[in-house]
């Protein structure tokens, strides 16, 4: 028996364009070959994936959060696929393991680039897919060039591997599929809406309506007769270019049911727009630490504050020191028996000088600010350092003690999201009183430890109040921008193997 031969490579982030930041060589984690290969369980952990096809690992290169991609090392990357297919010779599809929200310098539209890329390899033949984040941006020319395309249905994303294995089964199917040796009577018919739509992420968390209800629509439209798959990209909100926004897609056989059914889903979206909210309770800064004040004591755990503003997992720099700046200042710092923690500063020199001075010793450092000082300066914190440590992402950690607030740095861009990360420091997290972590809404951990949660709506390069950043390529008229437009025409875009339908 003959197995087809499926390529898999990659390149991963979400890039904001508001900030100053850039990222580089040393922001991508690039795995290859076996290592590869074990990024997958699925493939190889008793499934019947591994026996149904000749995989081929090629590059997936992944980077946290940060800002527009340098184009060398864009081209660094992509070149490395274009080679790596060369050399695996003929291939009967590729799968691109993508996000859908990554901004090059001088691309307007970089994972089409991608694709093209792919294409002029591989040839019209093959079949290329691709597996996105919700939160990627889906264009109309990355769109016609892919044969399959379908993205998470949970924010946050728990769901990535059941996405991966969703997207592989399909294109096992379709190569195992009747059509002979004429692979394009094994197309899937594709009918895509674009639904003039920009939300931050926060407002569409799957764990809150409306978001919640129309992916969990999601299963009963797959299991449409002639439906095979289909996906709610609701965009990414943080890059000025004009993809940025919410896209619907249905696959399968039956061009009627996959157009309706597409129609109808954008529809819904649409309709739900004015209900997109914060799951949480939402405000200004101020604010949220007068809350966490006026509840201290009457919580046994800590009152968690997002500073989103400054969200390195959703591309922020992860170094602004606004809040930390209005925390120092507010009467938290200085209230006797609260432990107010704060998540974190990068600042490698500020690391070091903790280093030198050893736990126990105060210490005089100036911190932070140093890619994205737009909205404060750098800080001048003075405090005593508690604990010192080491992280596998964050490098070398301290923890600053000013008064009752405690202030992470490290050396390295980190997030912080489960208790593993804050261990290196020796927080306890059920310890805290006040957390205040550079975060949307808050991943499951952080969620479950939580007894009571503010999303402050701080100043950054990912900032959630969409109308104070300075687009100038967006798509128009776009929600909530023009919120008394027209309602638009939700007409689906349907086609197979390239051509029309």
């Amino acid at each position: 028996m003959v197995y087809p031969r499926i390529a898999i490579a990659g390149i991963a982030i979400e890039a904001a364009t508001f900030g100053p930041h850039r990222s580089g060589d040393d922001d991508f984690r690039t795995l290859r070959g076996d290592d590869l290969w074990a990024r997958y369980p699925f493939l190889h952990d008793g499934q019947d994936y591994r026996a149904a096809a000749d995989w081929v690992p090629l590059l997936r290169a992944t980077a946290l959060p940060g800002g527009t991609v340098r184009r060398d090392t864009y081209e660094r990357l992509a070149g490395e696929v274009v080679a790596g297919l060369w050399a695996a010779g003929p291939v009967d599809a590729v799968w691109l393991d993508l996000h859908g929200a990554m901004t090059v310098e001088g691309l307007a539209d970089a994972e089409a680039d991608l694709v093209s890329r792919v294409r002029a390899v591989v040839g019209p033949g093959p079949f290329v897919a691709a597996s996105f984040d919700l939160h990627g941006n889906v264009s109309r020319r990355l769109e016609a060039q892919l044969d399959h395309l379908t993205c998470y249905r949970m924010a946050p994303h728990e769901d990535e591997d059941n996405t991966r294995m969703r997207l592989c089964r399909t294109l096992l199917g379709r190569l195992r599929g009747p059509g002979g040796a004429d692979p394009s009577s094994r197309r899937l018919v594709k009918a895509f809406v674009d639904v003039p739509i920009l939300l931050p992420g926060e407002k569409t968390s799957t764990r809150f309506e409306p978001a919640r209800s129309l992916y969990g629509e999601l299963p009963a439209i797959e299991a449409l007769p002639g439906v095979e798959d289909a996906s709610i990209w609701i965009g990414y909100a943080w890059a000025d270019e004009p993809r940025c926004h919410a896209v619907v897609g249905v696959v399968g056989d039956d061009i009627d049911t996959c157009r309706s059914a597409a129609e109808e889903l954008a529809g819904r979206v649409w309709a739900a727009r004015h209900d997109f909210g914060f799951g949480g309770e939402a405000g200004r800064l101020d604010a949220c630490l007068d809350a966490a004040l006026a509840r201290h004591g009457a919580l046994d755990g800590p009152f968690v504050i997002s500073d989103s503003g400054d969200n390195p997992t959703a591309g922020g720099a992860g170094d602004v020191t606004w809040t930390l700046a209005r925390i120092l200042e507010h009467p938290l710092s200085t209230t006797q028996g609260v432990s107010v923690v704060y998540a974190s500063l990068p600042d490698a020199a500020a690391v070091a000088m903790c280093v030198r001075a050893g736990v126990g010793h105060r210490v005089e450092v100036r911190a932070g600010a140093l890619v994205d000082s737009t909205h404060e300066g750098p800080l001048l914190l003075e405090g005593t350092v508690e604990h010192l440590g080491e992280d596998p992402v964050g490098g070398t950690c301290a923890l600053l003690r000013i008064g009752p607030v405690r202030v992470i740095l490290t050396s390295r861009r980190k997030p912080f999201h489960t208790r593993a990360d804050f261990a290196p420091v020796g927080i306890v997290l059920e310890d805290c009183d006040v957390l205040v972590v550079k975060i949307g809404y808050l991943e499951p951990e952080l969620h479950e430890v939580a007894k009571a949660w503010m999303l402050a709506l701080t100043p950054g390069a990912v900032d959630q109040d969409l109308e104070r950043l300075p687009y100038r390529h967006r798509m128009r008229p776009l929600f909530p921008f023009e919120s008394e437009m027209d309602s638009p025409d939700l007409t689906a875009r349907v086609s197979r193997g390239g051509e029309t339908c």
